[in-house]
């Protein structure tokens, strides 16, 4: 009798551990949608605060772009520095850092003070970012658990930039544009909270030397060559400042790589490359998000221009794949046992590239339903890629440099993103002053303008007679389809490609790496000791 209870104390000690690691992940979503959601939050708050604050140009491209760029420059520093100072007190300094931010950002009194608090959120977001992902490789050691939760992780983060649109709208109609980002602030308080309470301290027992020159190259590196992409997508290559802060940028990561082989403790393993595993998994998740983020700016434009949609009516068009990504993401685990990792991901890239062909099949005049059927399939697309890849990529390093690994994971997203805007909006716009044929009628500037891209096009057509007006916008429109068509076209290739790399990589590995399985059952209670060698003693 004493034996039974006993034996059923532990069972229901392990059953509650395994409760508090699901609400732990709970808490670790809410962080990484809070993030997310502020990417595209903006979007339909701009011509609001244009009204209130009245900014330049300039300005209002800073206040879009400043966040993003940030955050993308933080990342593999805020993972380094979590793995040193401890994983959960960075994450809950982050989350007063966000929410503090936000406030300001809410009650800026001019474009100068909201560029500031944007960019203030930036460096809050790379606290918490890659800090969510490192605290779920620690707390979800058993494989299959681990898989699951990074599967709901990344489905939080493609829904929060779908939702951004969408969450700002009614907050734009009944309140004013601060109030997109007061709402972080109460959701912050539950991570905050939810932090202290349910999560243990992780950290690297022995995290060595920092290397504070290593540190600084990455950083210029990164944020030089994301700032390069993010311009040369406005004002083209072309531009002396764009290619030579591009130059700079890479000088500093290539100068960055090189010290990491000659110092004795560097703060990358760059050899983690030389691992096949980890290497196809970067890659993957690189040009995944290379050609979803690119694709659906495209698509969203495509809803905006061609079909005169509204911004709001757009964004809700394109929760489809945002919503068909949150649902699968936790199911793609049950493929793994069948296929394995790394054809897993082989299998998502195939139906991402069908997708892409199947959007060329779009026109002027199909209507929401030939988008349907590939926005569908990108989504399913999407989940099978990132819980695999993201997976692969955070195990592949010890676990005590879990922050460093989530940092190079989530920073190749983001250049990934960077890059697809920036090709494929290149070849787009290349289409499409190539095979605009505006009528004789529209001369100087505005034939300039309707030149340059279908939203000015559609500006100068509504100046024009009804008869011109239609045949420049026919024109515009059909041009912008021959470079839609195009961009599309070469993305799925490039995703072919992507995939058959994978298969490649994959040769010979087992379906499932071996550290994962040598880990599998040591999982980790949330608020209780960790007893691997991540643990610093701390108690959640």
């Amino acid at each position: 009798m004493s034996t039974a209870k006993a034996g059923a104390a532990p069972a229901r000690g392990q059953s509650r551990g395994a409760d508090r690691r699901w609400i732990a992940l709970a808490v670790l979503c809410v962080a990484a949608l809070v993030i997310s959601v502020d990417l595209t939050v903006l979007q339909l708050a701009i011509p609001s605060l244009t009204e209130d604050m009245n900014p330049s140009a300039s300005q209002i491209l800073w206040i879009a772009d400043i966040y993003g760029l940030v955050m993308a420059g933080l990342l593999i520093t805020m993972g380094i520095i979590g793995d040193r100072i401890g994983r959960k007190k960075l994450l809950v300094l982050g989350a007063v850092l966000f929410g503090g931010a936000s406030a300001l950002t809410a009650w800026a009194p001019n474009p100068e003070s909201l560029i500031a608090g944007r960019a203030l959120l930036g460096v809050a977001g790379a606290t918490i970012y890659p800090t969510t992902l490192s605290i779920i490789r620690n707390i979800f050691t058993n494989t299959k658990e681990r898989t699951v939760a990074i599967g709901i992780w990344t489905g939080m983060i493609s829904g929060g930039t779908a939702l951004g649109p969408i969450v700002g709208g009614p907050l734009l109609n009944n309140f004013w544009w601060g109030s997109v980002f007061l709402i972080n602030v109460p959701l912050m308080a539950v991570v905050f909270l939810g932090g202290l309470i349910l999560l243990p301290e992780s950290r690297n027992p022995k995290p060595g030397r920092l290397d504070l020159f290593s540190v600084v190259l990455s950083v210029i590196g990164i944020l030089a060559v994301v700032y390069a992409i993010q311009e040369s997508v406005r004002d083209g290559f072309g531009e002396p400042r764009i290619y030579g802060t591009a130059a700079a940028g890479v000088v500093a990561l290539l100068l960055f790589v090189w010290r990491q082989t000659r110092l004795a403790e560097p703060i990358l393993d760059v050899h983690l490359f030389r691992n096949r595993a980890f290497s196809g998994a970067f890659v993957a998740n690189s040009f995944t998000m290379f050609g979803s983020v690119g694709v659906l700016l495209l698509i969203s434009q495509y809803l905006q221009f061609v079909h005169d949609w509204s911004p709001m009516r757009a964004a809700l068009a394109l929760l489809p794949p945002a919503g068909m990504g949150m649902i699968c993401a936790p199911l793609v685990v049950q493929l793994i046992p069948r296929l394995g990792q790394a054809r897993t991901v082989a299998l998502g890239l195939a139906l991402l590239s069908s997708a892409m062909f199947l959007y060329s099949r779009a026109d002027v005049n199909a209507g929401y339903t030939a988008l349907l059927i590939p926005t569908l399939l990108h989504g399913i697309a999407v989940s099978c890629i990132f819980a695999c890849t993201v997976e692969m990529i955070v195990s592949s390093a010890p676990p005590e440099k879990s922050g460093i690994a989530s940092g190079i994971a989530t920073t190749g997203g983001e250049l990934g993103a960077a890059m697809g805007m920036a090709v494929l909006g290149t070849v787009l716009n290349t289409i499409y002053h190539r095979r605009i044929d505006l009528p004789d009628g529209v001369t100087g500037q505005a034939r300039r303008l309707a030149s340059d891209s279908l939203g000015s096009a559609i500006d100068v057509a509504g100046h024009e007679p009804a008869g011109l007006s239609k045949e420049i916008l026919a024109s515009a429109k059909s041009a912008f389809m021959d470079g839609m068509h195009l961009a599309v076209v070469i993305n799925g290739t490039i995703l072919l490609a992507i995939c058959l790399f994978t298969l490649y990589s994959a040769r010979g590995l087992p379906k499932i790496l071996p550290h994962h399985e040598e880990e599998a059952g040591r999982d980790t209670v949330p608020g209780q000791t960790q007893h691997t060698t991540t643990d610093a003693g701390v108690r959640g």
